[in-house]
Parts: structure tokens; C-alpha cells; sequence
């Protein structure tokens, strides 16, 4: 392809001009020396910029809007466990992808929570920029608010790419992190019965 076929400069991209992430991701693009009329690239400031709204959307979602309204009354006290709910977030500190599953347990108090719910909770405070402590915290703590359970357990097991692809590069390395809320803090056989449960 000659260079008269290509985009003539300024022209490569005109949803970048009007949207102020494309034009940061253009800046980045030909920050590390990129020609941004190639045509592989034409596009790519303003799919980037779609993208990363969609990895943060957790930042237009709130806890009502997800739950709506879908508790339901229960006689059941017996430990609900969701497992292996897959997670996909971003490093607040190099925004590099971390890839988990995430394992949630709580004790109904009288009303049961719909149990896509739980994987809605954890896609809404996924998809911000964050640390993997503070992303455990925030699923727990928005469980126990909405349910009112008498005990609340996040169990969180996932890889960090920005160990993985910079810095000390180690391809193996997980991180585990775990939030016991009520009954699972207070009492030790409650919360071994459910890591030995999260294990089987």
C-alpha cells in the first residue's frame, strides 16, 4: 500500500477528535512512535476508548440498580455459596488486567438474595479501576448490606498481569484474598466449613 492510500494526517479518526479518551489514547498510541494513519491503527483510538468505558463501567451501576428488588422472603438459615465466579478488573496502579474467580458465601437472616445477583456484585466493583484487598472488601460489604445475613465470606484467588508482564515478571504467581463478615469472623467453625466447602 503506498503512502497516498493511507489517511492523510488528521483525518485517521473522527470520533477521536470529539472524544477526549480517544484523543488520550491517540496521544499514547503515537507516544510510543506509532503511526496512527496506518491503517491497522485508523480506528483504534476510539475502539480503545469503548473498551476501557466498558472495563469501568462498574462506576455507572449502583447497588439498587443491580439487586432490583431480588430478595426473597426464606426460612432457609443454612450457608448459601456461589462458587467460582469469574472476574475480570484493572490494576488502579498500571491499569493491567487481574483475572480471578471469586467465591461467595453468606447465612440467609430471614431472605435470600437471586444468585446471579452475586456474580452482578461482583462485575459492578470489577469493573472499576482497582486493588485486589479493596475489590474483596467491596463485594462483602455490599453482600451483607443487601442481605442482611448473619454472616457474609468472599474468597478471592486471582493473577496480576502486572506482575506477569512488567516488573518482576513471574508467570505463576496468584494472589488470595478472603473478607469474613459476622458468623464467619465470630465463630471458627463456620468459617472452615465454608473454605473446606470452597475447596471441594
Amino acid at each position: 500500500m503506498t503512502d497516498s492510500a493511507l489517511p492523510a494526517a488528521g483525518e485517521h479518526d473522527a470520533v477521536s477528535q470529539r472524544d477526549p479518551m480517544a484523543v488520550a489514547y491517540a496521544s499514547l498510541i503515537e507516544g510510543v512512535g506509532e503511526n496512527l494513519a496506518r491503517p491497522g491503527l485508523v480506528k483504534t483510538p476510539a475502539r480503545a476508548a469503548e473498551a476501557f468505558r466498558y472495563l469501568c463501567s462498574g462506576y455507572t451501576r449502583s447497588l439498587e440498580d443491580i439487586v432490583n428488588g431480588a430478595l426473597f422472603p426464606s426460612d432457609n438459615d443454612e450457608m448459601v455459596i456461589v462458587r467460582d465466579i469469574e472476574f475480570y478488573s484493572l490494576c488502579e496502579h498500571h491499569i493491567l488486567p487481574i483475572i480471578g474467580k471469586v467465591d461467595i458465601g453468606y447465612l440467609p437472616a430471614g431472605r435470600v438474595l437471586g444468585l446471579s445477583k452475586l456474580a452482578r456484585i461482583v462485575d459492578m466493583y470489577a469493573r472499576r479501576l482497582q486493588i485486589q484487598e479493596q475489590l474483596t472488601r467491596q463485594i462483602a460489604d455490599a453482600v451483607q448490606q443487601v442481605t442482611g445475613a448473619q454472616g457474609v465470606a468472599v474468597h478471592m484467588k486471582a493473577s496480576h498481569m502486572c506482575m506477569m508482564m512488567r516488573g518482576v515478571e513471574k508467570q505463576h504467581s496468584q494472589t488470595t484474598t478472603s473478607v469474613m463478615l459476622g458468623a464467619f469472623r465470630e465463630d471458627a467453625a463456620t468459617r472452615n466449613e465454608f473454605l473446606q466447602l470452597i475447596r471441594t
